[in-house]
Parts: structure tokens; sequence; C-alpha cells
């Protein structure tokens, strides 16, 4: 049976990742690289150019887009939206910190943080949410490139959830798997078999990652 091959990959960075502390960047921020992400962008482009693949997705949002369009324009390829792998809706935490989060509204806080998979940003998603839009967004970028290795650029919590789900982790784990800015995860696949994580988190091409 042939084998297909998603290459998962988070965007580059934004001016929102790099604050210290950093901002919740959800799906209601949609924000351009930074010229640190712009160099994490050309570093995983870079990375993947020699990489055979048949295709390269976005969630859509202006951070994935800048990203994916620098992995595929090695390979002449033009960016798709892919549906579904939008990022999480944080709600009504959007552009606050946790520090001003815990601050301005401790009980919901607290419930978050001791249920992240099922308790939901203050008027947004959960976990679980984005990862029911999600998989089967990606299970059927899967069946559609059967056999075929293709690339998709989509965001933290996107990743971290449906990592977690195929590693076979609790949802409420799901924030333990770290998502770095241009990171490649790979994910391989056989029909009629459950896809299996090959690796996590690869980051040693993004400048800086390893100093």
């Amino acid at each position: 049976m042939s084998q297909t091959t998603l290459l998962l990959i988070r965007h580059g960075a934004t001016e929102a990742n790099e604050r210290v502390p950093y901002i919740l960047q959800g799906d209601g921020i949609d924000l351009s690289l930074s010229e640190t992400g712009r160099a994490q962008a050309a570093s995983v482009g870079k990375f993947l150019s020699d990489v055979p693949m048949t295709a390269v997705y976005s969630s859509g949002m202006v951070r994935a887009n800048e990203t994916a369009q620098a992995i595929a324009d090695p390979h002449g390829l033009e960016v798709q939206m892919a549906e579904g792998i939008r990022e999480v809706n944080v709600g009504g935490w959007e552009g606050m910190n946790w520090g001003d989060i815990e601050a301005a509204h401790p009980a919901e806080y607290a419930a978050f943080r001791a249920n992240p998979g099922h308790v939901a940003y203050l008027h947004g998603e959960s976990y679980a949410a984005v990862l029911a839009r999600a998989a089967p967004a990606f299970a059927d970028l899967l069946i559609r490139h059967e056999g075929e290795r293709f690339a998709v650029v989509a965001h933290n919590v996107v990743n971290r959830a449906y990592l977690s789900a195929l590693l076979g982790m609790p949802l409420d784990r799901a924030a333990d798997l770290r998502q770095s800015n241009a990171c490649v995860n790979v994910i391989t696949h056989v029909a009629g078999q459950a896809p299996r994580v090959e690796s996590v988190n690869q980051n040693r091409h993004v400048p800086g990652a390893w100093d």
C-alpha cells in the first residue's frame, strides 16, 4: 500500500508571539509575520525545498499563508486554502496575556487551566471544539492526497489538538506538546490504518531555536 505523508507546520512568528509576555493570538488577530517570522518562514522553506511534495495548504490566516508561500515557492506550487484549520477562537481573551487574564477573569481562568481540553476560552472555543472541526479537514486532505507528500501550515492550538488525538493523549494534556514557530511535524498514513505521528516539533532549521 502507498504511504501518504503530511508535513504539518506551525506558522512563523508575529509581533504578538514575540511580546514579553506574549499575548493570545487566536482567529481574531490576523497579523503578518514579523521580521523574525519572515526569517523563520524562509528557513522552513529552505529546509523543505529538496523534499518532494505535491501540494501546500494554509489555514487562510495571513501568518499561515505567508509561511506557506515560502514553502510553496521553491516547488512552483500555489498555496491552497484548507477549511477547518483556522486558529482557535480565544473569545474575550484575544490580545491579552495570561497574567492579565488571570487577574481579570480568575474563575474562568482557573476552570480553563484545570480542564483546557473541554473548557472553552472565554466566549470562544475549547480544544475539543477545535479538534472537532480540524480532524475532519485533515482526514479529507489525507484521502485527497493518498500516496503523496504534502504540507499544511496551521496554528499552535490546531496542531496541538490534532497531534494529541493521533498520539492518544488526553486533550487536557495537548498544551504539553510544544509547537515552536515554523516547526515541522511529520504524519504518515496508509489506507485502512490510523495516521501515525513520526516526529513532533522539528525545529533545528529555525534560526536561534537551538541557541
